[in-house]
């Protein structure tokens, strides 16, 4: 997690907060050069696919710099603050700014790793994630922070900067013995969103370092026209830096959002799930007027004050009981092994859409709670995400899903399956709706619920009696004393 860069200052690195990711993006900074830190104090919070998380420091010093600002996405491994530990003066001095060593040399200094280590306390991390090719040069801070804030300009949509052509531009300097092309990690991410090979970049920076000007006209010049009659001696002109959106993209008209964190990681998991999983949806419609009475009885029940009460809390213990009842609905594929694999425990997730975007984070071991303890996690969930601080091991493990359409108006819908889990419950809105009751039509609250579950281990037979179970329990809640 940390290296030394000389006898007083120490590097600390963006570390895997999750398991195997690959990068985050520094959302806050809570210190800046000069300020005091303390072991295990927070230093920034990061957004990765999965979460927010903040980051404590592992050792106490003194804040020297800030390698990259608010913002910046950050690949795993890449250290983002330097704190002078050494005091005295060496950590009054300023900060040198790194040379990029020769791919020799660097290669030397960082030591080779002997598979994945810890690299913070409290997560995890895979041992069978790929393990990251070491960088090549040491960076400078000043400049990998002014890359970065370019890097996330373009990302926002508004275009580089057009670079300053360079007085004489010098041959392409092909890697030697296929040595990796110098570059920083913004300059490399540029590279990687533009199509852009860097062993084919002239590079312009210090002893070789490829800048973000020479990806933009490594772009420019593939996209010009090759001229007609070339002569070797005449120098071609400087090519002009390009936008990375199409030509005819008018930001009055269009706004380009980049596609990062949390909603990255969703889209890749939904279309994993929709395309390995054979989904089937059942439907039915349920009289919860009664279950509606209950939960105006509960919230006045003293057992219940300062606990979040609602319909979501009923239908959540009406899927548990449901899950009781037949218990091979909460499995999941085992792909690799051929193998079915039944839970005997449920980490209930429960869908919810934050300004991050949708996550679905879980209650551990919810078979096994009360009704008061499960409003308890019901209502300390919904808070955490809303505040963004729910952690990645927070949505790891679960088994079986409710997602709650119904606050949006909506009667019901069709839910994707989380990828390891096997059935999912829609929750569509409560309507007071005309419906006959004991042979009269009067008005009584009616909602429809919508289970998918995966076809490869959840035949019709089984759905439909889970799906009839949660729907009996909410239309005579009294059911949930006897079945329970």
């Amino acid at each position: 997690m940390t290296t030394m860069t000389d006898s007083s200052v120490r590097e600390f690195k963006m570390p895997d907060v999750g398991e195997g990711l690959t990068e985050a993006e520094i959302l806050k900074w809570y210190v800046q050069p000069g300020d005091t830190v303390t072991d295990g104090q927070v230093v920034c919070e990061v957004e990765t696919a999965k979460a927010a998380v903040e980051l404590p420091i592992p050792y106490d010093g003194v804040v020297r710099e800030l390698h990259f600002p608010e913002g910046t996405t950050v690949d795993v491994g890449t250290s983002i603050i330097a704190v002078a530990v050494g005091g005295g003066a060496a950590a009054a001095e300023p900060v040198q700014e790194a040379v990029a060593d020769t791919p020799a040399t660097a290669e030397a200094e960082e030591p080779k790793p002997q598979g994945r280590q810890p690299v913070l306390v409290g997560y995890g991390v895979s041992t069978s994630a790929t393990r990251r090719r070491p960088r090549k040069g040491a960076q400078a801070p000043a400049a990998g922070q002014e890359a970065s804030a370019a890097v996330q300009a373009e990302m926002n949509g508004q275009g580089p900067a057009a670079p300053a052509a360079p007085a004489a531009p010098a041959a392409p300097a092909a890697p030697v013995g296929g040595e990796r092309p110098l570059a920083k990690p913004p300059v490399r991410k540029l590279a990687k969103d533009l199509g852009v090979d860097l062993a084919t970049v002239v590079p312009s920076g210090p002893d070789g370092i490829i800048t973000r000007e020479d990806v933009h006209a490594a772009v420019s010049a593939a996209a010009e026209p090759a001229p007609q009659a070339p002569r070797p001696e005449t120098p071609a002109p400087a090519p002009a830096a390009t936008a990375t959106a199409p030509a005819s993209y008018d930001t009055t008209r269009e706004t380009r959002i980049p596609v990062k964190g949390v909603r990255k990681a969703t889209a890749a998991a939904m279309v994993r799930s929709a395309f390995t999983a054979p989904h089937v949806t059942e439907f039915v419609t349920v009289d919860v007027t009664r279950t509606m009475k209950l939960v105006e009885e509960l919230k006045q029940d003293k057992e219940y004050t300062g606990l979040r009460v609602n319909p979501l809390l009923l239908i959540a213990k009406a899927l548990l009981v449901a899950i009781k009842r037949n218990p091979d609905i909460n499995a999941f594929w085992d792909e690799a092994a051929q193998e079915i694999v039944v839970k005997h425990y449920v980490n209930l997730g429960i869908a919810a859409a934050t300004p991050r975007g949708l996550i679905v984070p879980n209650i551990k071991d919810a078979h096994a709670q009360t009704l008061p303890q499960l409003a308890g996690s019901l209502g300390e969930l919904v808070s955490t995400a809303r505040e963004g601080k729910t952690s990645p091991g927070a949505m790891q493990d679960g088994t079986v899903t409710i997602t709650n359409v119904g606050v949006f108006g909506v009667d019901t819908g069709t839910p994707i399956l989380n990828p390891g889990e096997s059935a999912i419950l829609a929750v569509g809105a409560i309507k007071l709706q005309p419906w006959v009751h004991k042979g009269k039509v009067k008005p009584r609250q009616v909602t429809t619920l919508a289970l998918s579950f995966d076809h490869r281990l959840v035949d019709g037979e089984l759905g439909s009696k889970v799906l009839a179970d949660v729907a009996a329990v909410l239309e005579q809640p009294k059911r949930l004393i006897s079945w329970a």
